[in-house]
């Protein structure tokens, strides 16, 4: 029987607590916290009786029901006991429980490798984009509109939803959508069967990367590459081989020489952007595109091929991509429609040889089953109804002139400073800074002011380069775009001091 004391104590703590009426939540699930702060604190010991609920609704002034409700709740969780004539009690196992709980820790805790590796990875923090922030794309009112009206079509019933648990390779309408528009803009061979729905780029390589990748196997990237590729790599405990970047972009020439030298075993697969070299912007000729097919054809090596903003480039300049040339199914074609239309849409699409797909598909129901039915839906309609053509178009159209105008302000305010070589329009620059500087230095000091220009450093991992910045003008209007200069130049003028 638990005596006299303990229930004074436990009666005195309960009947102190105080509730919020002003707050919006509920004074049931208020009472309810206390007292599971009181019981786990060991504030209401082991065995305490409580008050009767009559006396605790009186006390705080609450309806009796509600405190019933609460001790049912408390006691259906295994805080409480309740005893035929007695009333509840604080469970003794319970306080046994949470006791051991506040003692300092004394088992290891240990990670796998790959959790180790993540302890080191901060996701970088995301507010409103800044100039010249890479990755943002533009929302204009009109694509909205259609967005807006998609949707409702698409919740009203009268379109191809699904509600229930969809295919994790992906909607097979979205799928055909897909497939011929790959086709006919960038001369990708492939049926829709061969295509897996992501929720982007970076999901796309994850997969590709838990695929095909076992620990300590090799990966050849583009020296300079994409830093969410290095990232995914990394976690999945890839030998990582640098290879470097010359005017044609990837040089596989030099890949092997480099691999024989570090005593290096074949890669597995190889990463690059050979529409548009990430980040300095040069396009892979056909010529090397043609030998770094028949090189992986030979070695056995899978190529990632990222497409990850050709769509913005002049149609007639664009080189088919690396997949529609590869006739030994080596290359893994990535997309996005994030870039294209806006980044929280969350949806990609990865081309696969056949003999990949079932290994993918399984890859992504594991990782997270499959992309938003709804924004499936909504997508399929988007590209049908001729809306995505006529988006890329408008869209092209303006990102080159806001190259323009990003190109002609800077020469124009820092032409002794920066130097910008055109490239084909896209949704970034690289800007060179003069020899000597050091890029990082630059960018943190205009990150003090408010411009985020990433050092073209922070993608390199050996070979040695110009310093340099990349600048995104997309999503950026041009009078934020123009102040930012002007800021950017008094910055950097101060470093010539």
């Amino acid at each position: 029987m638990p005596n006299r004391t303990a229930s004074s104590a436990a009666t005195a703590t309960l009947w102190t607590t105080r509730l919020d009426r002003g707050s919006p939540v509920p004074l049931s699930r208020q009472l309810a916290g206390a007292l599971r702060q009181a019981i786990g604190e060991g504030r209401i010991g082991a065995g305490a009786r409580l008050p009767s609920t009559r006396a605790l609704a009186e006390e705080l002034g609450l309806a009796r029901s509600t405190v019933v409700g609460v001790f049912e709740q408390l006691a259906a969780e295994g805080y409480i006991a309740g005893h035929a004539g007695s009333g509840y009690v604080v469970a003794a196992p319970l306080t046994a429980v949470e006791a051991q709980g506040r003692n300092e820790p004394t088992a290891p805790r240990p990670l796998s490798r790959h959790g180790e590796s993540l302890r080191t990875y901060a996701p970088p923090a995301r507010g409103l984009p800044r100039p010249f922030e890479p990755g943002h794309a533009e929302v204009d009112t009109r694509f909205i509109a259609t967005w807006k009206r998609l949707s409702a079509r698409a919740l009203s019933g009268r379109s191809r939803l699904v509600w229930g648990y969809g295919d994790p390779q992906g909607e097979p309408e979205l799928r055909r959508a897909v497939a011929d528009y790959l086709a006919a803009a960038r001369g990708v061979r492939c049926a829709p069967e061969q295509i897996v729905l992501t929720s982007g780029t970076q999901q796309g390589l994850s997969l590709a990367v838990r695929v095909l990748l076992d620990p300590g196997d090799t990966a050849w990237v583009e020296d300079p590459c994409y830093r969410a590729a290095i990232d995914i790599l990394r976690a999945a405990d890839a030998e990582i081989v640098p290879v470097p970047v010359d005017a044609q972009g990837l040089d596989i020439a030099a890949g092997p020489q480099r691999a024989q030298t570090a005593n290096q075993a074949p890669p597995r697969l190889v990463y690059t952007t050979p529409s548009r070299q990430y980040p300095l912007g040069m396009a892979m000729p056909l010529a090397r595109r043609v030998a770094l097919l028949a090189w992986a054809a030979a070695a056995g090596v899978w190529v990632i091929e990222d497409d990850y903003e050709s769509e913005f480039q002049a149609p007639g300049h664009m080189l088919p991509s690396l997949q529609g040339l590869d006739r030994a199914d080596r290359v893994i074609y990535l997309g996005t429609f994030s870039k294209l239309l806006f980044p929280s849409l969350r949806l990609g699409y990865a081309v696969l040889p056949e003999d990949l797909v079932a290994s993918f598909v399984a890859a992504r129901h594991l990782a997270d089953r499959q992309s938003s039915a709804l924004i499936q839906a909504i997508m399929t309609d988007f590209m049908l109804d001729g809306h995505f053509a006529r988006h890329l178009k408008r869209m092209r159209a303006r990102y080159a002139e806001r190259q323009q105008f990003l190109t002609e302000q800077v020469m124009r305010r820092m032409g002794g400073l920066l130097d910008i070589r055109p490239v084909e329009s896209g949704m970034y620059l690289t800007a060179w800074l003069p020899e000597g500087w050091s890029d990082r230095a630059a960018s943190a000091a205009l990150a003090e002011a408010g411009i985020v220009a990433p050092p073209l450093s922070s993608f390199t991992l050996e070979t040695e380069r110009e310093p340099g910045l990349v600048l995104g003008y997309t999503g950026h209007d041009e009078g934020a775009m123009a102040r930012a200069v002007e800021r950017m130049a008094v910055v950097l003028e101060r470093q010539l001091v």
